[in-house]
């Protein structure tokens, strides 16, 4: 199972000709983008569910992929669509609060990720007392797939402490975070030849335990 280079050729198409025109005329090729993509998470769904407790084969695909219409109304860039196809998979497809896979489709920029983007406030708290009580938890978690701290995305950090935690405390960067998320980038290679599915299923696997981590913490 694989993503076809037509939709890869598709999404090239539509970053350079990012309009309603062109996007009516060519509605077709999206619609088999889509189909192409939905088809991919379905697989990948019935994948993750054979080691992941939280997923399951009753997860709908198509609630887990994000719409490929923008939201203009506050960005200075009023593009009308994004130049990539997601999907979030979770229990409650790709409105989970709490830990989810992400899938990211576009040229050259395709990456497949997971963890907990931003969790409510009671989350985020237990994470980080977690973290404060449970550090080696985290490392141990993170090097059965062979990761480390400092390989979960910095981009969405505190500048200063949170509060409770002291400046000088050793897990200090790791407690600043306002997501913990693992990510990979995936070649349009890696995704269309006809073991990518294992591929991506494989480095799911090999996060899992994080992923993990991340339930524990909430879920105590």
């Amino acid at each position: 199972m694989h993503i076809q280079r037509t939709t890869f050729n598709f999404l090239t198409s539509l970053k350079g000709n990012n309009n309603r025109e062109w996007f009516q005329e060519n509605k077709d090729d999206y619609l088999r983008a889509q189909e192409d993509v939905k088809g991919f998470i379905t697989e990948m769904i019935a994948g993750l569910a054979k080691f992941d407790p939280n997923i399951n084969t009753d997860i709908n695909a198509g609630k887990c992929m994000f719409r490929i219409y923008r939201d203009v109304r506050f960005s200075k860039d009023k593009s009308p669509y994004k130049s990539w196809l997601a999907a979030g998979i979770s229990i409650d497809g790709r409105k989970l609060d709490g830990p989810e896979y992400y899938i990211h489709i576009e040229p050259e920029k395709s990456f497949i990720a997971c963890g907990y983007w931003r969790p409510k406030k009671e989350h985020l708290d237990a994470v980080r007392q977690e973290i404060d009580y449970n550090a080696e938890g985290l490392i141990s978690a993170l090097s059965a797939g062979g990761w480390t701290v400092e390989d979960l995305s910095s981009e969405d950090k505190l500048s200063r402490p949170p509060a409770g935690y002291a400046a000088d405390d050793v897990n200090i960067e790791t407690l600043k975070l306002k997501s913990f998320i693992i990510h990979q980038p995936l070649s349009n290679r890696q995704l269309t030849n006809s073991d990518a599915l294992q591929g991506v299923l494989t480095i799911c696997q090999r996060i899992y335990p994080f992923k993990k981590f991340l339930h524990d913490a909430i879920e105590t």
